[in-house]
């Protein structure tokens, strides 16, 4: 049985395509920033929800790239 299949580590599966993960995290910030400015709220709790959102999905993206840049992530 594991003559055929390579043994690896459940770490060692990487997921494929982050360009598109990453193009989806930047437009759904995208969508949460429009929806923030462009919505019908009258308080400012949602806008400030939407936005905080937003900005932890682009700073997920960035830190993503840099620690990529730096090796540090495989």
């Amino acid at each position: 049985m594991a003559g055929s299949e390579p043994v690896t580590a459940p770490d060692q599966h990487k997921p494929g395509h982050r360009r598109s993960g990453r193009i989806g995290a930047v437009l759904s910030a995208a969508v949460l920033v429009i929806m923030a400015f462009c919505g019908n709220h009258r308080g400012r709790v949602e806008d400030i929800w939407l936005v905080g959102i937003a900005a932890l999905l682009l700073a997920i993206v960035i830190g993503d790239a840099v620690l990529r840049r730096n090796g540090l992530r495989s």
